[in-house]
């Protein structure tokens, strides 16, 4: 009999607190989010092709230098201010809330980047998504996104071949919803695959299990499960084939 969490009909909400794990470079800070860990006696630190979800801080004036990332898919979601990108591809990119950036490291991918003196506070979510293969073709997208519409899930990114506006290479959707508060809303589902909760801003109802401000929970079964904001909510969600195939060999999100 499988005892795996994906093998349970019920759903399930498995929550985890704000994070412990944690580096401070001073005007740059990331907090890392490990869904596995969600699981008791899980035995990978991410959940099947979703390594990680980091959230990071850089202050005005802040630059990361040209360094390389191989064998992993890093998305970076910028609700708020901006991040600027430069790449040894000759890109340079700003990613702000009308636009998503994905870069497909593959075999190989250097970029840098950076917020100006007068730029804002930055404050966004850097995901870390485990390809099917190793070695495949580097690639950058970077696309504007739909215009979100409150208390509902917007769909952006997820498998190759999908209707979200740019992909990743294994089995992840990613949602975003803007959640007003006493609204409810129902957590994105595919069947057979599993959902990540993470609460950007705010604090929700998720079933039975109340989740806070930069709380998660790993939700396992085919039912619905309901969300309700107890306060004005930025949600994000991630449906995870946790049976896919996938490699361990990325240079962050192993």
């Amino acid at each position: 009999m499988d005892e795996s969490p994906s093998a349970q009909t019920h759903p399930r909400i498995f929550t985890a607190p704000r994070t412990e794990i944690s580096q401070n470079q001073g005007k740059f800070r990331i907090h890392f989010n490990l869904p596995g860990r969600a699981v008791p006696d899980h035995d990978d630190h991410g959940y099947g092709p979703l390594a990680m979800v980091v959230e990071s801080f850089m202050d005005p004036g802040t630059l990361i230098r040209m360094h390389q990332h191989r064998n992993e898919e890093i998305i970076s979601w910028v609700p708020e201010s901006v991040m600027r990108h430069d790449d040894r591809q000759g890109n340079k990119l700003v990613t702000d809330s009308e636009h998503l950036l994905v870069m497909n490291a593959g075999s190989g991918f250097w970029h840098a980047e950076e917020t100006l003196a007068d730029d804002p506070p930055l404050r966004m979510l850097q995901i870390f998504v485990r390809p099917h293969s190793l070695d495949l073709e580097p690639n950058i997208q970077h696309e504007p996104i739909p215009d979100p519409v409150p208390n509902e899930w917007r769909h952006l990114f997820g498998p190759e071949d999908t209707d979200a506006p740019l992909y990743v290479r294994n089995d992840v959707d990613f949602y975003d919803c803007h959640l007003e508060d006493g609204a409810t809303t129902t957590l994105p589902t595919r069947t057979g695959w599993d959902t990540y909760l993470y609460v950007f801003e705010g604090a929700v109802n998720a079933g039975e299990e109340s989740i806070g401000y930069t709380e998660s929970a790993l939700v396992t079964g085919e039912s619905d499960v309901s969300v309700t904001a107890t306060e004005d909510s930025i949600l994000v969600a991630f449906s995870i084939n946790l049976d896919a195939p996938i490699t361990r060999q990325g240079t962050i999100g192993r």
